[in-house]
């Protein structure tokens, strides 16, 4: 039998080399172990996922495998979720996501949506082609944190001013920051339209949102 420091090391070597079948089995090994969840997340889970951010940041690791990485995150969480929420552990934050009204396309979101779960933040995700009207409805709902809006085409991208002012309207804008992404959104944009935080990438996206939170 492993020692316990010795599992939580296997976990965030298996993860950081994407293998998901590895990462839930030894996951479960180590709650067979009596390892404590909050353990399993912090020393296992997030601490393979750091590197994956950092050797992201170093152009070592590309989207691909930080793709693989965050299913293998996905696969280990699933297994610590129930006994984290029996445990009451919170979760740091909540961040309600969704491509906006006009682009289907959310592949980035995905992928963002996995690596916000991975860092240990609960996620709403909206989906695609998501109307200012339905976002609203979910924040007055969910109470979220941070909103985060994608969008790939130049065409839709003028959306993401709608919302905000739509946010701004309703009176909900300074309770919830906003961060946005996507191939055409700039830093430049971000500040035009008083977005809190831009996203290049998903590991970026996960930066702002622990720098908007104080995490």
């Amino acid at each position: 039998m492993n020692a316990p420091q010795e599992i939580l090391e296997q976990i965030a070597e298996k993860l950081i080399e994407g293998d998901a079948n590895s990462v839930a089995a030894l996951t479960r090994n180590a709650i067979d172990q009596h390892i404590e969840a909050s353990d399993v997340l912090n020393k296992g889970l997030l601490s393979g996922m750091d590197v994956v951010g950092k050797r992201f940041k170093k152009n070592e690791f590309f989207i691909p495998e930080v793709m693989i990485a965050a299913k293998a995150m996905k696969s280990g969480m699933e297994i610590i979720k129930p006994l984290l929420a029996a445990a009451k552990i919170k979760a740091r934050g909540k961040v309600v996501l969704c491509t906006v009204k006009g682009d289907l396309h959310d592949i980035g979101k995905n992928i963002v949506s996995m690596m916000l779960e991975g860092a240990g933040y609960d996620i709403v995700d909206l989906g695609a082609d998501v109307t200012k009207e339905v976002i609203l409805e979910q924040i007055k709902a969910h109470q979220p944190d941070v909103l985060g809006l994608s969008a790939l085409l130049t065409t839709t991208m003028g959306y993401m001013k709608e919302v905000i002012e739509a946010l701004d309207r309703a009176n909900l804008r300074q309770q919830i920051k906003v961060i946005i992404g996507g191939a055409p959104v700039t830093q430049t944009y971000s500040e035009e339209i008083h977005a809190d935080g831009y996203g290049p990438d998903a590991v970026s996206a996960v930066d702002q949102v622990n720098r908007l939170l104080g995490l």
